[in-house]
């Protein structure tokens, strides 16, 4: 983690990030003050991404794009939110995150995650450019310090069905979009954090 807070400690001296007087910090507006958290299953990247919200002043809201269709999926969705804990308020939103950025003001946000948002657009027959579209005009919206957090799928084998890779190759090009838009991007391997941007 030493390069991330590296960069983060050279990114508030330089005056790109503000201290403030409680000793949290600010990240600047719109999608500059956006965070995009990338990184295989079990990296540790949802884990870094809440960490970095202790530097900004709670309460904190968790976007969950989560649907839980078995008993598996609701015992990991249970562990993550007693990760979490107290300082969270989590709001369930499958589909529409434009809207739910938008109703979470200053507040500072965590995206969690990006590629089940995309398998539920994608089995309801959304269309995804226009979906990516609103995602990042509602992120130059946004007033308050962002973080989303998503899964890199296009490092494996190519998939042997046409859906699985349609969805590799959406998860790829909505990746790209973002990565351009924000202020910085970490890629996490093994729970550790890579800046690339």
């Amino acid at each position: 983690m030493g390069s991330v807070v590296w960069s983060y400690a050279r990114r508030c001296k330089m005056g790109e990030d503000k201290m403030m007087a409680d000793g949290t910090h600010t990240l600047p507006a719109g999608s500059q003050g956006c965070i995009f958290v990338l990184g295989g299953a079990r990296s540790g990247k949802s884990a870094f991404a809440e960490g970095l919200f202790n530097s900004w002043p709670t309460p904190w809201t968790y976007l969950a794009t989560c649907q839980p269709h078995d008993g598996e999926m609701d015992a990991r969705v249970s562990r993550h939110r007693a990760r979490r804990g107290e300082n969270w308020r989590t709001a369930e939103e499958p589909l529409d995150l434009p809207r739910a950025l938008d109703a979470a003001g200053t507040s500072p946000v965590l995206v969690d995650c990006l590629t089940l948002w995309l398998t539920n657009l994608m089995l309801g027959e959304h269309d995804i450019t226009a979906a990516t579209r609103a995602l990042l005009a509602a992120l130059e919206r946004r007033a308050g310090p962002t973080v989303l957090v998503s899964n890199e799928v296009g490092q494996g084998i190519v998939p042997d069905n046409a859906l699985a890779r349609r969805f590799r190759d959406e998860a790829g090009l909505m990746h790209q979009a973002i990565a351009r838009k924000v202020a910085r991007v970490v890629f996490v391997v093994a729970g550790l954090p890579m800046e690339m941007k």
